[in-house]
């Protein structure tokens, strides 16, 4: 089983007045990349959360929202003045110094302005009526994650299915080529002996022996066995990470480059039209299971 690193979940709640909700997505990415927008005023639900992303998900960039309100607001919320004046003063800096150096500047909204940590604070007299409410944040986080990481997992399994169709694609390329290195051979046979009667017609005493051996090295630089052969241990070895538990993301990346090598290889020293057909096949299917592993945790 392996898991996508694209994932979506979300969550409601409510207590005492305040209403919340979760909305917990990834995307895929070389590492774990955290990235949360909490309201201020929650100590304590940031470091849980992040432990318990960190203990189920290994690679992607997660991206949690929480949104808090409550209907009856008396002005809990307050403007940080000092906080406020330091953001627009930081703004008009960087867009100074931007249009400076030719960059465009987007326009930030008041809106924008009051996402930023600090400018929107809770009133020290709220803190204690908020405990409830962090207390049943930090309760409702395990079954978050767990929704997420199935989301995951579903994707993961739509996402197997592919691979190994893919995997099953190469395996039945491969063995076409198999299937060709006898016609083949006897074409190559065909074509070192009307190169032979060439060389010894053109060339007057020629050494037929040491010009049977030259061309029967050129035979040998073009085998392809050894290519077909790990090609074969590849897949094997696809077919053992697609059905693992542990996340194989990156060591089906580094497969993906081993097969590409491969195939790579085949299509150089096929020197034989059908052989080249099957290496050209097998590096399309190739290159659609790299973009498919890209998605891999």
């Amino acid at each position: 089983m392996i898991y996508s690193m694209t994932g979506y979940a979300s969550a409601t709640g409510e207590l005492n007045g305040f209403t919340w909700v979760w909305d917990l997505r990834s995307v895929n990415a070389r590492g774990l990349d955290i990235r949360l927008r909490l309201p201020d005023g929650l100590d304590g639900v940031e470091d849980t959360l992040r432990k318990a992303l960190k203990q189920k998900i290994a690679r992607g960039n997660v991206s949690v929202t929480l949104r808090v309100s409550h209907p009856e607001d008396d002005g809990q919320y307050a403007v940080n003045p000092e906080r406020l004046g330091q953001a627009i003063s930081h703004l008009l800096a960087i867009s100074t110094e931007a249009e400076m150096r030719g960059l465009a500047v987007t326009p930030v909204s008041p809106a924008d302005i009051a996402q930023l940590r600090g400018v929107i604070e809770v009133r020290a007299a709220d803190a204690d009526s908020r405990s409830p409410l962090i207390d049943a944040l930090k309760a409702q986080i395990p079954s978050l994650v767990d929704a997420f990481v199935a989301a995951r997992q579903d994707e993961g399994q739509a996402l197997s299915e592919i691979l190994s169709g893919q995997v099953d694609q190469v395996d039945v390329l491969v063995g076409q080529a198999e299937a060709l290195l006898d016609e083949r051979s006897q074409a190559q046979a065909d074509a070192l002996r009307t190169a032979l009667a060439r060389v010894m017609d053109a060339v007057e005493g020629a050494d037929e022996d040491r010009v049977a051996q030259e061309l029967a090295l050129i035979a040998v630089k073009t085998d392809v066995r050894e290519e077909l052969d790990r090609l074969r241990a590849h897949i094997t070895v696809a077919r053992s990470h697609l059905t693992a538990g542990d996340p194989a993301g990156r060591k089906l990346d580094f497969l993906m480059q081993e097969f590409n090598r491969e195939a790579n290889t085949l299509c150089s020293k096929a020197q034989f039209n059908e052989l080249t057909r099957v290496g050209l096949d097998l590096k399309h299917v190739i290159d659609q299971m790299r973009e498919q592993v890209q998605n891999v945790e």
